[in-house]
């Protein structure tokens, strides 16, 4: 069996982990941890699993192969280095931690005890993503990236930490880091310089640019409450042979080339956010989500975010 615990249960996103309990028979939910004790037992109770109000606790007593961390923003950081010192492979939700010190700390608690972090970057795994990479030699060199990212608020039923900056870290370090993967996946850039602009703390872009691309990642609260979906996620590739639309909220990949119309591609199927990084965990391998790339975008997005709060200035950055 593989042991699976939660740190942290905050955001929804611990279902990512619970989903693959509910699929696999070799996977087991050992234990909760969470402040809010309620919140800790509301998701423990279907498995039958441990209580914590702390997961220091719960990584001494419980001993999983597996963390999972989910809190809130700002605690995200040292439980994930906790994980690590445990002797724990983790699967994290975004943002992996809240401020550059956090993201040092994390790098060398990897580096000391061998273990994995996965960030769980879903979008990779969605099938118009998933397609897009198939299809992207069709584009020739792509050199821009264009991405769309509106969220609703839905303001009342926020959480006080949501809006603490301290504890949310930021609109660009939690929204952002997506679309600067697939900004990366789709370019291949490794180096150049990151900025940011946020507008009332609710709009920002991101911007990456290097050697042959440019990537814009536009984020946002605002999208508005009579919208169909909570988010209209969108992504268009540029390259010297076509184009591709990435439209991810409608399930379409719509592409043109020098030699065809606008057409929509077939999509393969999918995969669970946290199916195939488990997976890999529970075989003894790294995901394909590595540790070094979490640790990048994650970068890249506290980057951005740093820019932000001063004045925009872009910020150098290399694949290490």
């Amino acid at each position: 069996m593989t042991r699976i615990a939660i740190a942290g249960a905050a955001h929804p996103h611990v279902a990512y982990a619970t989903a693959e309990v509910d699929a696999v028979d070799s996977f087991e939910l050992v234990a909760v941890a969470d402040p809010s004790r309620e919140l800790a037992e509301r998701w423990a109770a279907p498995y039958d699993a441990k209580v914590f109000t702390d997961h220091q606790a719960m990584l001494r007593e419980v001993e999983p192969d597996i963390v999972m961390v989910a809190g809130i923003y700002g605690d995200r950081g040292q439980a994930v280095v906790d994980a690590l010192n445990a002797g724990c492979h983790v699967i994290a939700d975004k943002p992996l931690c809240t401020t550059l010190a956090d993201l040092d700390a994390i790098t060398e608690a990897v580096r000391r005890t061998g273990r994995h972090v996965t960030l769980l970057l879903e979008k990779r795994y969605y099938p118009v993503t998933l397609a897009a990479l198939e299809i992207s030699g069709q584009l020739g060199t792509i050199h821009g990236v264009t991405a769309s990212g509106p969220h609703k608020l839905n303001r009342p039923t926020r959480p006080a930490w949501f809006f603490d900056r301290a504890q949310y870290g930021g609109l660009l370090t939690d929204l952002a880091v997506h679309d600067i993967d697939a900004g990366l996946l789709f370019t291949g850039l490794t180096s150049g310089t990151v900025s940011g602009f946020v507008v009332d703390t609710s709009y920002g872009v991101a911007t990456l640019s290097g050697p042959g691309a440019l990537i814009t990642a536009g984020v946002d609260w605002m999208n508005p409450a009579g919208s169909p979906m909570h988010g209209d996620y969108r992504m268009k590739l540029v390259g010297t042979e076509g184009t591709a639309e990435l439209l991810w909220a409608r399930n379409r990949l719509v592409v043109t080339t020098t030699e065809l119309a606008p057409h929509d591609v077939p999509l393969p199927a999918g995969h669970r956010p946290a199916e195939l990084p488990l997976q890999a965990f529970a075989a003894g391998n790294e995901p394909d989500i590595t540790t070094a790339r979490g640790l990048l975008v994650t970068r890249l997005a506290l980057l951005a975010q740093q820019s932000a709060e001063t004045g925009g200035v872009p910020l150098p950055w290399t694949t290490p």
